[in-house]
């Protein structure tokens, strides 16, 4: 410096040197950060489609920009180092693009976003890549399922996510085949059948996410709310698809020979002998799936068992093992390490199948490696994943089924919970308190963000009532608090007791709704909470930019301070929402994405008495939304138009007909042909053509493309006329009425 400034003689012209210097120094940091930025996205640039591997996905923390697996990383946190939106600027996100996907069916998927590119599955099982800053199509897949499979969908033809592996998209279609496709153009490599009974027509779907385990892929199934399932996964090689190993969770027939593995052999004496094995067994794998890479293990949670009434026919049930468990299998072998059961004996439909969270947590003074779980039945499970030793568990939402946990972790059922001898109230319901939204944890502030279902419903044993078993409810049908109506029931269920005799006891408002809850691992509580929408909103996304975000059912993404719970944005996109956000960041723009479209469990939009949700007001237009900062605002959909039902044919049918058809309506149609707005056909509003139709659609499968499977393994012509003049029946009641 001193050779550089001799020459100047004054303190301002040195000043002014130095200056210089200094602006010259930043331009040159500044053209070094550019260039070190060009050269990152020209090595992504020149990246294979889906360059993910082992050691891609392990690092995941150091590459906040990608979403590289469902969760972001591989312990599925549903967090996001990204802190460019954070909680100064979040009012200022607006619209960047958006991808309509042609449905109006529900949407639970998280998009991957890998080098610029955002790939994303939609309803059956559809697959798409996308340029994730401009929203460009680059390649779609239709995987041509066998819509007869849509029949035993119990809550839609969803699809909740993919993975991404070496170059390859894979992804479950609703009908039971795993695809696997080129990343690079859509093309399929291979496929193959992972549902056993195909040809005996078993009620099995596929409608979550593989789990990538090493050198595997692996998939389990939906149908243990229907007569026939059993549960299982399935692990195949990822290159070829060659089958490597079966697990099944839930015992055969003991009758039939030896199980299939030595869990098995250990869970039959947890079954009632008299268990009514060909009606099902259920414990099916159909979301909640992880893997330890260090440890070597897949996690699954497995479901309700079949029939949940464990006390039929003068039965006393059993633990019935593994259904309603976390297990951990070996995933080299096949075999199981160690499992937990949530609930023993379940008869309340309280699955363990919701997502997992792997973390290391000091707990208690010591370093521990955990899986944690908000389970269906109103718990938050902290388990040692090695071992599966219980560390904690405490309600995060109103219980009403048990009174508590023993000394060993075994729950002890609430007397209060048992439907037995007349209908019970039961805290939670069906839905569970958490069901299939994802949660996400924030390690920084020791916090998990989960949107939490407050809802009770009432549980009537029907097999000795008129409208007996109930498809997919196994003859137990739960009735939301707010559909309790006892002389409307009456026909079905006889007499009913009032629902101000059934909430006696119960210390909590009995009226649906649904909570965002931070809930602090450590302290086992809760600490802070802001009311949603709604009893099904949507999945959680948190950030280090210190902000958790939802979507709800009113068509709004809404942003909240991970600390406190304040909300700092609440950004009408005109689609009700399900599916958890994500956030990305391409060339130097950070952006937040969500599938919207309402569906699945809610697969209700609104009635004659409900217009609140996005989905009634705009028509349930399935769209992927993206936003960034100073976007301007985003679109809305045309208003959903409101015809006047068309005039329905004549009334031709007996009183006898007719109570018939309502008992088979009951029993095969009613949970998903809801009479109100819906994302399926309200068949009170048919038109003509579809009225003239009905037959060759109900027994004969002429909409099974559109996932309207054959009933003609269940109802003969004449069960189809009865239900069709109920239909009828249904529809001249609403146009009497004056009913839009």
């Amino acid at each position: 410096m001193h050779i550089l400034t001799k020459n100047f003689s004054s303190r301002t012209s040195t000043s002014r040197w130095r200056l210089t210097l200094f602006l010259l120094a930043v331009a040159a940091l500044g053209t070094g950060l550019a260039a070190c930025a060009k050269r990152q996205a020209a090595t992504a640039a020149l990246r294979p489609a889906a360059a993910v591997d082992v050691a891609r996905l392990a690092a995941a923390p150091t590459e906040p920009n990608n979403w590289l697996a469902a969760g972001r990383d591989a312990n599925g946190s549903y967090f996001s180092p990204l802190q460019d939106v954070n909680v100064d600027n979040v009012g200022r996100l607006g619209f960047a693009w958006q991808y309509r996907l042609g449905t109006n069916r529900g949407l639970e998927a998280t998009p991957l976003v890998i080098d610029g590119v955002m790939y994303a599955s939609s309803n059956f099982g559809r697959v798409y890549a996308l340029d994730a800053v401009t929203g460009a199509e680059l390649w779609k897949y239709d995987p041509q399922i066998d819509g007869q499979w849509g029949r035993y969908a119990c809550c839609d033809a969803v699809n909740r996510g993919i993975v991404a592996f070496e170059g390859r998209i894979y992804v479950g279609a609703l009908d039971g085949w795993l695809h696997a496709l080129d990343a690079s153009t859509g093309k399929l490599i291979w496929k193959i059948d992972t549902l056993i009974g195909r040809a005996a027509r078993k009620p099995f779907t596929l409608t979550g996410a593989p789990v990538l385990a090493g050198d595997k892929i692996i998939v389990g199934n939906g149908g243990g709310d229907f007569a026939g399932a059993r549960g299982y996964v399935t692990a195949y090689d990822l290159k070829t698809g060659a089958q490597r190993w079966r697990f099944f969770t839930v015992p055969h027939d003991p009758q039939e020979g030896p199980q299939e593995a030595p869990h098995l052999e250990s869970a039959v004496s947890s079954w009632d002998p008299r268990h009514p094995w060909t009606a099902g067994i259920g414990g099916n794998v159909w979301d909640g799936m992880s893997y330890d890479p260090k440890l070597g293990l897949v996690y699954i949670g497995t479901a309700n068992a079949g029939p949940y009434n464990s006390h039929l026919d003068g039965r006393h049930g059993g633990d019935e093992l593994y259904a309603a468990s976390i297990i951990a299998i070996r995933a080299d072998s096949g075999v199981m390490a160690w499992y937990y059961q949530t609930v023993p004996g379940d008869r309340w439909d309280y699955d363990s199948t919701q997502k997992f969270v792997l973390a290391d947590l000091d707990l208690a003074g010591q370093r521990r490696q955990v899986i944690m779980q908000a389970a269906k039945n109103g718990y938050y499970y902290v388990l040692d994943r090695q071992t599966g030793e219980l560390l904690s568990a405490q309600n995060y939402a109103y219980v009403s089924w048990t009174r508590g946990l023993d000394a060993k972790g075994r729950s002890i059922a609430d007397p209060s919970a048992d439907y037995d001898h007349e209908p019970a109230l039961v805290f939670p319901s069906e839905s569970g308190a958490h069901n299939w939204q994802p949660m996400a944890f924030d390690a920084s502030r020791g916090l998990t963000f989960i949107p939490v279902i407050e809802a009770g419903n009432v549980i009537v044993e029907t097999s000795k009532r008129r409208a007996g078993l109930v498809e997919g409810q196994y003859s137990t049908p739960a009735i939301s608090v707010e559909d309790y109506d006892p002389a409307a029931l009456k026909g079905l269920y006889g007499q009913l007791p009032p629902l101000s005799k059934l909430v006696k006891g119960k210390n909590t408002d009995t009226h649906s709704r649904g909570v965002l809850r931070a809930w602090s691992v450590a302290e086992h509580k809760i600490k802070w909470e802001a009311p949603t929408a709604s009893s099904w909103d949507g999945g959680v996304l948190a950030t280090a930019g210190g902000l958790v975000f939802q979507g709800d059912a009113n068509g709004y993404l809404n942003g909240y301070a991970s600390d406190t719970g304040k909300q700092l944005a609440h950004i009408n996109l005109g689609s009700s929402m399900m599916a958890a956000p994500i956030t990305y960041k391409v060339g130097g723009v950070q952006y937040v994405a969500i599938m919207a479209g309402y569906g699945g469990g809610a697969i209700i939009v609104g009635d004659e008495l409900d217009h609140a949700s996005a989905a009634y007001r705009y028509g349930n237009d399935g769209r992927i939304i993206v936003l960034k900062l100073d976007g301007v605002p985003p679109p809305l959909p045309p208003p959903a138009a409101e015809p006047r039902p068309p005039a329905p044919p004549a009334r031709a049918a007996s009183a006898a007909e007719l109570s018939q058809g309502e008992v088979l309506y009951s029993r095969y149609c009613a949970r998903c042909h809801v009479f109100g707005r819906s994302v399926l056909p309200d068949l009170r509003r048919l038109d003509p053509k579809t009225h003239a139709m009905f037959d060759s659609i109900v027994l004969g499968g002429a909409y099974r493309a559109k996932g309207m499977g054959s009933f003609d393994d269940v109802l003969s012509p004449s069960d189809a006329n009865a239900v069709h003049a109920y239909v009828i029946d249904k529809a001249w009641q609403l146009k009497e009425s004056g009913s839009k």
